[in-house]
């Protein structure tokens, strides 16, 4: 399979970043991944859109490849080059600083930003989506600009291991006692009827599907509340679940080994997967990447 590199279409298993790349040496850099269904990118503009505003709070310049007609071109020749017309699979960009000597201040004007594209089949996880996930509640001890979707992700990464070893899925990070996000997805919960979740702060990643999924959720008439939940608020949710680009609506079951409510996928997150999943499949069939 191919990916982009810098300009260039080359095969992945000979692609080179230099050792004294800033996203190597620093982690100073930012990404996105798009969701592709039969070869069409969903909420193209959104993802695109929070990409720049990343790349501007960090101060990174801007390549060429966030503008829409370049990106849609080298997606569609990604796309082609690994037969993912067809299906699902996902799309991911990476943009750093480029290639300095290394030193914490930024390097001289004119550094040219390393850009990175691939595209991966993907198999949505709609088993567990049926019977419900486990998850585990751990410390927010990340930066505090998490609303921009940089690669520094160790925090992340830790707190997704802490869950895998205790066979759940996700890891919900908890904040002075204020529930955030999770390791990769944004977090909702009901409660007394009432959708919560964390408002778009510096202190989550603004998600498109978090965006997407409360719209949905007022459409329906479904009270929506963008108000931090609390961690004590957690034993007595009515429902929990993730939303996310791979995941979707994913509902909470188990919570630190002990049932969410019924211990069953409830209703509203049943209801907004369903309508999300229409909402997306009826975006695909028009923002095409052939």
């Amino acid at each position: 399979m191919l990916c982009y590199l810098n300009g260039k279409l080359v095969d992945r298993t000979g692609a080179v970043v230099a050792v004294e790349d800033r996203g190597f040496v620093f982690g100073d850099g930012v990404y996105e991944v798009w969701r592709v269904v039969n070869g069409r990118l969903f909420e193209m503009e959104r993802h695109l859109d929070r990409l720049v505003f990343g790349l501007r709070e960090l101060r990174i310049a801007a390549p060429d490849i966030v503008q829409p007609d370049v990106f849609t071109s080298v997606a569609e020749q990604l796309l082609a080059s690994g037969g993912l017309q067809d299906g699902e699979a996902t799309l991911y960009l990476e943009i750093t600083r480029g290639v300095a000597p290394r030193a914490h201040a930024f390097p001289a004007a004119g550094t040219a930003p390393t850009v990175f594209m691939m595209a991966n089949r993907f198999v949505p996880p709609n088993e567990v989506r049926t019977r419900g996930a486990a998850a585990i509640t751990v410390e927010d001890i990340r930066w505090l600009r998490c609303d921009i979707k940089t690669i520094q992700l160790l925090p992340n990464v830790l707190a997704k291991q802490a869950a895998a070893e205790r066979g759940a899925m996700e890891a919900i990070m908890v904040r002075h006692g204020i529930v955030t996000e999770g390791s990769h997805a944004n977090v909702i919960g009901v409660l007394d009827g009432i959708i919560r979740t964390h408002p778009t702060t510096n202190l989550i990643l603004p998600g498109v599907t978090r965006a997407v999924v409360l719209d949905i959720a007022r459409r329906l008439g479904i009270p929506v509340s963008e108000t931090a939940l609390q961690e004590r608020d957690l034993s007595r949710l009515e429902e929990l679940f993730i939303v996310g680009t791979t995941g979707d609506v994913m509902p909470i079951v188990r919570l630190n080994d002990q049932p969410v409510a019924s211990g069953r996928p409830g209703p509203i997150a049943r209801q907004l997967y369903s309508e999300f999943r229409a909402h997306m499949d009826a975006c695909c069939g028009v923002a095409r990447v052939a």
